[in-house]
């Protein structure tokens, strides 16, 4: 099990075991200086005794909509549309929770005679699912009986597929795949691994274009974001709502949101999301293993071990019906489940970067990647105030190694060698780089025949390192490449020691620095 709720915190002294910091494929293990405050995740709330009842129910009893039996007609057009490979992460044990919810309402839908039903994934920009990936995440059930003609990837390249609805009162564009403004319903169903995760996000973000995605993927929206993981504090989630509600004027929506708890690790890997000072010996051997092992194995392999190991997630709240009341009660057990309370920020904070991002399953996690979990997803993990100071200093940990999956993610090689070296300014990127890269018709080519992620996506992938860029005063790199380090803007460090003696020159002599223990999952609520 991890810590228990008063061991949330803790300040290492003398006596204190080496903490785990994850390293990409590996792991180092250190000791920390006297004094480091280590912050750990929430233990797992337990999950649903029923899901599939929680889940019956919630469609039975929906927020502000009339339950879904009620808007049921024989001969109506249903899109029951879907999350992506990108959540959650890692992949999680089956059932997936969208072959559970799906399950239900394709009873349902039959019991009223609906059967003209079809399943689109709201992947907007990001790498289209393979056949087997889709299958996994629905079962092979329900794979047979709709694809590949009535379940397919959402296309934003595909001008037959896109509909355009109207704009906000900002000049927003709100555009959505065809199948769901023809249909009578549309059904999303959504994993709320983040509180960055669904809402009006779900249809509105990921179910439109590249014109549309100009409104909020953008360097100004993403420098007026206080944390993206706050929405009360974020413009990326106030011009998603503004598109949202006029879709919603539209169309008739209904969410199915889910929540997951934090329990990533089954019991081969339990260990890692435990406090070091409560491992057994038991617990010590099994790590001492585990590094022996990956240390032995080429990186290809070392991908695989963590890859194939799925997460024994358990569903802790459903809910469904209207947009923003369904979101707001899923919210809620997000933040029941991550946030710790924290006083005071850090002059330094460390940081393991995990193997997984949302953008890299089943791929690798290249050095434009590594930043985007640096400062996009991890520095972004509080509410209220960060949990380090501004102009403060990150030490992560990753090799940064110059490797890149050429299937998967082409535009970013080019983005990573031709433009950051030209220039980091993400709005000198937009204007002279952004447009020419998304209407690249190889790169487009790539997006819709093959597993290529949109030519303008690594350009996402710097914008939404900005907020933490700004305010981060320096990003040290344990045992990164320097060259790609150079590239990103970071310095980097042989050891942990050395990135420590590092920041304080950067800092203070004695600075204040506190360790993230992640992963599982954590958000700050720091008070100063």
């Amino acid at each position: 099990m991890i810590p228990r709720e008063k061991d949330n915190i803790v300040y290492i002294d003398s006596d204190s075991a080496p903490r785990i910091i994850h390293s990409g494929e590996d792991f180092l293990y250190e000791h920390l200086p006297i004094g480091t405050r280590v912050i750990y995740p929430n233990p797992p709330i337990k999950g649903l005794p029923h899901p599939e009842a929680a889940i019956r129910y919630a469609l039975n009893h929906p927020e502000e909509k009339d339950p879904l039996y009620a808007q049921l007609r024989p001969g109506m057009k249903v899109t029951i549309v879907m999350d992506d490979i990108s959540l959650p992460l890692p992949p999680m044990r089956l059932p997936d929770v969208r072959q559970r919810v799906i399950e239900i309402l394709l009873q349902i839908l039959g019991d009223h005679g609906v059967d003209d039903i079809r399943l689109l994934i709201a992947n907007a920009l990001h790498r289209r699912m393979t056949p087997a990936e889709m299958k996994r995440a629905v079962g092979t059930k329900i794979f047979e009986r709709f694809y590949p003609k009535r379940f397919i990837n959402h296309d934003a390249e595909d001008p037959e597929a896109i509909v355009k609805l109207g704009e906000t009162a900002l000049g927003e564009k709100v555009k959505t795949h065809r199948w769901c403004a023809e249909a009578d319903l549309t059904l999303y169903v959504n994993i709320n691994l983040v509180p960055m995760d669904g809402g009006h996000k779900s249809m509105g973000i990921g179910t439109t274009d590249y014109e549309g995605l100009l409104a909020n993927h953008n360097p100004k929206t993403m420098l007026e974001v206080n944390s993206y993981m706050d929405p009360s504090a974020s413009e990326l989630a106030n011009s998603g709502n503004r598109i949202g509600k006029v879709l919603d004027e539209h169309l008739n929506v209904f969410h199915i949101e889910t929540a997951l708890n934090n329990r990533m690790y089954d019991r081969s890997m339990e260990f890692l999301g435990k406090n070091e000072d409560d491992f057994t010996e038991v617990d010590r051997l099994a790590f001492q293993a585990l590094r022996w092992t990956l240390k032995r194995v080429p990186r290809a392999a070392k991908r695989e071990v963590f890859m194939r190991v799925p997460a024994p997630y358990d569903i802790i709240a459903v809910h469904a019906g209207a947009t923003e009341p369904t979101h707001d009660k899923i919210l809620a057990k997000n933040f029941e489940q991550y946030c710790v309370p924290v006083k005071g920020q850090a002059d330094v904070a460390i940081i393991g970067i995990p193997f997984v991002s949302p953008y890299n399953v089943n791929s690798i996690l290249n050095p434009l990647l590594v930043q985007v979990m640096a400062l996009g997803y991890l520095y972004n993990m509080y509410r209220k105030n960060p949990f380090v100071k501004d102009g403060g200093v990150m030490i992560i940990a990753h090799p940064l190694d110059d490797d890149w999956d050429q299937k998967c993610h082409p535009s970013y090689i080019e983005f990573f060698h031709r433009c950051l070296p030209e220039t980091r300014d993400s709005f000198q990127l937009h204007r002279r780089f952004e447009r020419e890269f998304a209407k690249n018709p190889t790169y487009i080519e790539m997006y819709r025949r093959g597993t290529a992620f949109h030519g303008a996506h690594p350009f996402y992938m710097w914008y939404w390192g900005d907020a933490g860029r700004k305010r981060v005063g320096k990003v040290i790199c344990v045992g990164g490449n320097p060259h790609t380090a150079r590239i990103l803007g970071w310095e980097t460090a042989k050891t942990l020691t050395d990135a420590i003696e590092r920041a304080k020159d950067l800092t203070k002599p004695n600075p204040d620095i506190t360790m993230l223990h992640i992963p599982p999952i954590l958000m700050t609520d720091v008070t100063l």
